[in-house]
């Protein structure tokens, strides 16, 4: 038997590892071109990880199309600020194209004023191809392996010798399209789009016709192409712009399939498997502390305290069975508890589904902002696991106002977090962001929370309280029991704080490359090592919070509920700590604006993992203490 539960527990693991090395959905169906079919290129926002404020590609006085049309976006999309819009890059399947002029622009101060903001803030531009986003190729100095970073910048800044300093605009651009050919049909798939951009100070002969000149700068003619930016374009008032591109293809042995492997290269596995490594090292620790406990010590006290009931040492019960009659009394608070619980396990419920869907790929970033609206779906329907947790809690602490309960564990923290959201919203519009969600989305926002979300959680709750009240092992005193003096070391705060400490500690690595991904805007999809940390996340706050709970017990505490919620739970506040660090030391964000804008989110995502951490604890120590109190005789 053993060895069956050994081999299915090292299949699933192999498995997870796989999922580590993703096998993905893409979000689109895969598109074939024939030679000579128009290709669009659509631009998207600006970013930057200076400000991390986002903007349209058009809030800059870019080259535009005459009607600027938006492509239809998910809910994710919209939240994370993307704005994807036609563009004047139009390119022919498998036809190079050289020094293609877009538009020429006249700067006035206003316009050189705003390329210049967004340079010295180092904005980089989005562009997307047939779904894949448009990335510049490095090569990394100490290997032969290139790596690929989002976007182009705007511009850059530089100086003559003796001058001081100037800004220089990305203006010409060179394309290079990768496709993988089918030999029978001859039809082509897009599998790669890079860019290397290049500032070029272009020079005309007489006057300027859109239709008629030629540069002399660039000139496919005379075989005179861009190859460097040894005569800059400088961005000044007066100064005229003149935007071009080159396109060339390439033939590539990649196939459409594993187009997107090239973006989500990962150089670090070897640091991922240290995360799981030092992860296990403590679960296993911790494993063993929790098997000392219930194997010896609690198996030796049942068997002395069952013995004990014999003899008249009876009377002089010691440890945890002396506060039987006390343990199960409800807390101070217990209608806030519930709502917390239930709230924890909303969330427990939306995390464990999302990590799942993301193992098996379904949640690829080739399926933009499809990560961020399978969580806002799935928060919402999970609101029927809130309802019917935390009615099932409250009718056990006696309670029979059900609607009430129900109607906190609804709006209790959405409210919080809404009320946060809704304050960086409009310090962003005041910024005039893409990032500002429009009145559109907020309606159905709303929407989802009052509309779906709410009625589920009552659904849930109704159920919940028709189920009979769970019954407690043993009887609960008419007087409560005064507790003793405790030891230093058992001191509430202490001890909560003390607990936080080892599930922060299994999670902190990985969670340093999932803040990468969303401020510097890289790709995270490591799902599989997510998931192996979300279940060594689960094991620690359960075990750590059972020791704790123990220890509390045998010092004749009964005051555990909420204590056992704040073990585990305050590891959100060592994360939040955490993200203070590594804003000062990984980020160069100089705004008040985006300073404000990162501690915001930080304190909602922290504000989560506490609820998250906090309900696993709460129901491993209710567990326990419903397991050992049901094994000992009390009269």
């Amino acid at each position: 038997m053993a060895f069956w539960r050994s081999l299915a527990f090292s299949a699933v693991l192999l498995l997870l590892i796989h999922g580590a090395h993703c096998f993905y959905l893409p979000g689109v169906a895969p598109q074939d071109f024939q030679k000579g079919d128009l290709l669009q290129v659509k631009v998207n926002k600006l970013t930057s990880t200076k400000t991390q404020l986002p903007y349209t590609y058009y809030s800059l006085p870019y080259c535009a199309p005459a009607k600027i049309q938006d492509s239809a976006e998910n809910l994710g999309e919209v939240l994370r600020g993307d704005r994807i819009e036609n563009s004047l890059y139009v390119f022919k399947m498998r036809e190079p194209q050289m020094c293609n002029i877009v538009c020429n622009l006249k700067l006035d101060a206003k316009t050189a004023k705003e390329f210049k903001e967004k340079i010295s803030d180092e904005y980089r531009v989005n562009m997307i191809l047939d779904n894949l986003p448009l990335v510049v190729p490095l090569k990394r100095n100490d290997q032969d392996s290139t790596v690929y970073q989002l976007g182009f910048h705007v511009g850059l800044k530089g100086q003559y010798s003796g001058s001081k300093e100037k800004y220089f605009i990305h203006n010409h651009l060179a394309f290079t399209v990768k496709y993988h050919k089918d030999v029978l049909t001859e039809s082509a798939r897009i599998v790669g789009f890079e860019v290397k951009p290049f500032s070029v100070k272009h020079e005309y002969e007489g006057k300027w016709d859109a239709k008629t000149t030629r540069l002399t700068t660039c000139d496919p003619h005379a075989k005179h192409t861009v190859v460097n930016s040894n005569t800059p374009q400088e961005v000044e008032e007066n100064q005229e712009i003149i935007f071009t591109y080159d396109v060339e293809f390439q033939e590539s042995d990649v196939k459409w399939a594993s187009r997107w492997d090239a973006y989500l290269l990962m150089n670090d596995d070897q640091i991922h498997w240290f995360s799981i490594v030092n992860s296990l090292m403590i679960v296993l620790f911790l494993s063993g502390m929790v098997a000392m406990i219930m194997l010896r010590t609690l198996y030796r006290d049942i068997a002395k305290y069952n013995e004990l009931e014999t003899q008249e040492e009876a009377q002089e019960e010691t440890g945890w069975k002396l506060v039987h009659g006390d343990v199960f009394r409800p807390p101070n608070n217990s209608d806030l508890l519930c709502v917390y619980v239930g709230t924890g396990v909303q969330f427990f419920g939306m995390i464990l589904v999302t990590m799942i869907f993301a193992v098996f790929g379904f949640l690829s970033p080739s399926n933009r902002g499809g990560l961020m609206t399978a969580m806002l779906l799935l928060w919402v329907f999970m609101g029927i696991f809130a309802g019917y947790s935390s009615t099932r809690l409250y009718k056990m602490f006696k309670g029979s106002e059900w609607k009430r309960i129900a109607l906190r564990t609804a709006t209790l923290f959405p409210a919080v977090v809404s009320a946060i959201f809704f304050v960086l919203n409009a310090l962003i519009w005041g910024q005039k962001s893409s990032g500002a969600v429009p009145f559109g989305t907020m309606f159905a926002l709303i929407f989802l929370w009052f509309g779906i979300s709410v009625p589920l959680v009552f659904v849930g709750s109704y159920v919940g309280f028709k189920k009979p009240a769970i019954e407690n092992p043993v009887k609960t005193n008419k007087i409560p029991r005064q507790i003793p003096e405790q030891a230093w070391y058992m001191n509430p705060v202490f001890s909560v704080l003390i607990g936080g400490i080892l599930p922060f500690g299994a999670v902190f690595i990985e969670l340093f490359f999932i803040l990468t991904s969303i401020w510097l805007n890289q790709f995270y999809y490591i799902f599989g090592f997510l998931f192996l940390v979300f279940i060594i996340l689960i094991i620690t706050c359960a075990e750590i919070t059972i020791v704790l709970c123990y220890f509390q017990l045998c010092s004749e505490d009964y005051l555990w509920w909420w204590r056992s919620y704040l073990t585990s739970g305050s590891s959100a506040l060592y994360l939040f700590l955490y993200a203070t660090f590594y804003f000062f030391t990984k980020l160069e964000i100089t705004k008040l604006v985006s300073a404000i804008f990162y501690f915001g989110y930080m304190l909602i995502a922290s504000y989560a993992f506490f609820v998250v951490t906090g309900t696993i604890g709460f129901y491993a120590c209710f567990w326990f203490t419903r397991l050992i109190y049901s094994s000992v005789k009390i009269d």
